[in-house]
């Protein structure tokens, strides 16, 4: 077992563990005294995993009842977030009891958010099971859900009392859910860790499992470490968005369907190097997204992409905050007035 500490305003730890699933029961215990919780997760993760938690929360004396809805990005939306409150009032829920998120970046995102809003705030755990949600969305606190305005413009911060990562669980995803992570994988090591980058380039979809522990810790100690020193997202957090300004505008052209979040962090990615890096750069980063079939480039008119950029949650006041990594392992964060971005874009 490997742990890492957040130390954020609320201290935390991750614990990255092959087969800690069925150990989650014991570690939960030791955080919280409740005996009581509720289990959110979705219909593909429900199926496979829900059991499996519950019983192990039962051998720790913790009774659990499970909420399930429909798998995908269309259901982090405020009708299922009701839906959530009006179970947890159902089944009595109260200050001193908690959720737990078992599922992928959907499930960590609406059931934080339940957590951060049910009774003014109650406790809750993340058992993040795709690659995407291990490395990034389970840690950091950040909880949302989308309205037609845009992705994750209504949200809270709220940090969970543990992370429980199980390697293992990956093992049944799809190779494009696999791929979905990736993205993200590869934005840490742009941004922060050369050596992540060169190990993942190394690499493809294959054959990313025989590192998969390592790439999976290395990834959530650089955001320990980036979220340690900018909690609530005002300065060098902002590096995390590395390629989102842009991949959440294809996200929400597409209606957030058919277009993953992993996919258009890739894109937003190779799109921001080609157009303000070197050549050099912009080659290798497209043939390491090349490795785990991710896209590059998209044919969706720049004039189509900037109204979504405009209505990013990274604005402030007149301006929109974008990412360059001028090379692996080093991000900056440059602003420019919304029109000045668009300007940009569109040279």
């Amino acid at each position: 077992m490997k742990k890492i500490t957040v130390h954020t305003s609320t201290p935390y730890d991750v614990i990255i563990e092959r087969g800690s699933l069925d150990r989650s029961g014991e570690y939960i215990s030791s955080v919280t005294k409740s005996k009581k919780a509720v289990v959110v997760t979705d219909d593909i993760v429900g199926p496979l995993y829900a059991d499996r938690l519950v019983s192990s929360l039962e051998k720790s004396g913790i009774s659990a009842s499970v909420f399930v809805f429909p798998n995908g990005e269309q259901s982090k939306n405020l009708t299922v977030l009701s839906n959530i409150f009006d179970f947890l009032c159902m089944k009595n829920i109260t200050r001193s009891d908690f959720l737990i998120a078992l599922g992928g970046g959907v499930v960590g995102d609406i059931t934080g958010f339940a957590a951060a809003c049910f009774l003014r705030g109650i406790d809750f755990v993340q058992i993040p099971t795709t690659l995407l949600a291990q490395i990034d969305s389970s840690v950091g606190g950040k909880t949302a859900v989308d309205i037609k305005g845009g992705k994750n413009l209504v949200g809270a911060f709220k940090q969970p009392a543990l992370v429980i990562c199980d390697s293992d669980t990956l093992k049944t995803l799809t190779p494009q859910i696999l791929a979905d992570g990736m993205g993200e994988a590869i934005k840490y090591g742009m941004i922060k860790n050369s050596e992540l980058f060169s190990l993942i380039e190394n690499h493809c979809l294959k054959n990313i499992d025989e590192v998969m522990d390592e790439l999976v810790y290395t990834c959530i100690d650089i955001k320990r470490e980036v979220v340690e020193h900018d909690e609530f997202d005002k300065g060098e957090r902002m590096i995390l968005n590395f390629g989102h300004t842009i991949g959440h505008a294809i996200e929400g052209w597409h209606g957030y369907n058919n277009f993953t979040h992993g996919m258009g962090v890739a894109t937003g990615m190779c799109i921001m190097t080609k157009k303000f890096c070197s050549k050099e750069l912009s080659d290798r980063l497209v043939k390491c997204v090349e490795n785990y079939n991710l896209p590059t480039s998209t044919d969706i008119p720049m004039s189509e992409l900037l109204p979504f950029c405009s209505k990013d949650k990274k604005r402030e006041s007149g301006n929109i905050s974008y990412i360059v990594c001028p090379e692996t392992g080093r991000a900056e964060i440059r602003k420019a007035t919304v029109k000045e971005f668009e300007e940009l874009m569109e040279g």
